[in-house]
């Protein structure tokens, strides 16, 4: 009980203090939500992944084990969620509301941070926590808006604005330049790192900025149905794949605490885009970074019990 106590005051309550600060600040301020999530998604994200990722030792069998996790653990997260939808009787619209936001978790702005201070920014954790979310961000940028648009207009072009999001080619600059030890003048380099930096406590104000500006309201099945399967049959799902492919150590833990990270704001910003249950999305969103606050503390004390 003393350690779980440790893990929420000294990894989960820095995360929230920050997000407080962000929330406080909008509520005073009222921030610009769309030229703050500009800020993180063109510019710190791009620079945190292609930093994060130059830095790292990056071997195929590494970048391969983390996206055969991630498929199987998406996959099987969709198939739950198209059960549970059809379970509730949910219209299609709601099914694809609810399938993104269980399939589409806050692997930046949350699970960053907690990846750094769960494991006192070793490199190798981080550099399993930026494919994650990089992986996340190029299914979120081109699926999660694909089923969003093929809802209502059925628009496949849709799915092609992710080739217009830097942080395709952040990645593959910074795999590219690490595996042909291409070196980086210090007058890039230098102001990559400040960028680099700035990414964990810009995104967490962000994120208690757009917790402050979403509208929601209590009673809706949908929305516990989702924090139940995102926040605990998640990290089981996670548990179960590491076990059957004998994943072990640091690389098993990083990706089961990963898997337990709430529900990305950003599927929130783009069912408000494209109208499809914005109010829904909204609503899990804020529940399940609340709740997060206790199930991710759960998880990374079962992970180092376990690992």
């Amino acid at each position: 009980m003393f350690e779980l106590f440790t893990i929420l005051k000294d990894v989960i309550l820095p995360v929230f203090i920050l997000m407080a600060l962000g929330y406080i600040l909008h509520k005073k301020f009222h921030l610009d939500i769309s030229t703050l999530a500009k800020l993180n998604i063109y510019f710190l994200v791009p620079g945190f992944i292609f930093v994060k990722l130059y830095n790292t030792q990056i071997s195929w069998n590494l970048f391969s084990d983390i996206f055969l996790f991630f498929c199987l653990y998406v996959f099987m997260l969709f198939l739950i969620s198209i059960v549970v939808g059809k379970m509730m009787g949910l219209d299609k619209g709601e099914k694809t509301a609810f399938s993104n936001s269980v399939m589409f978790y806050n692997s930046a702005n949350y699970g960053v941070p907690v990846n750094d201070l769960v494991f006192k920014s070793d490199p190798f954790a981080m550099s399993i926590q930026v494919i994650v979310l990089t992986l996340q961000n190029i299914f979120l940028f081109s699926y999660g808006i694909f089923s969003l648009q093929s809802v209502s207009k059925g628009k496949l072009k849709a799915a092609l604005g992710y080739f217009k999001m830097p942080v395709l080619y952040a990645m593959l600059a910074g795999i590219l330049l690490n595996i042909f030890h291409v070196p980086i003048p210090s007058f890039i380099w230098v102001p990559s790192n400040y960028i680099s930096d700035a990414l964990i406590s810009l995104a967490l104000v962000t994120l208690g900025a757009q917790v402050a500006a979403l509208k929601f309201k209590f009673g809706l099945l949908s929305v516990y149905m989702s924090l139940v399967i995102r926040l605990l049959v998640g990290p089981v799902i996670a548990l179960a794949i590491i076990f059957i492919f004998k994943m072990d150590g640091m690389f098993a833990q990083a990706l089961l605490i990963s898997s337990a990270m709430p529900t990305a704001v950003n599927s929130a910003v783009i069912a408000q885009e494209y109208k499809n249950h914005p109010e829904f999305a909204s609503q899990v969103v804020v529940l399940s970074t609340i709740v997060s606050a206790f199930t991710v503390s759960m998880i990374i004390y079962l992970a180092r019990i376990i690992f």
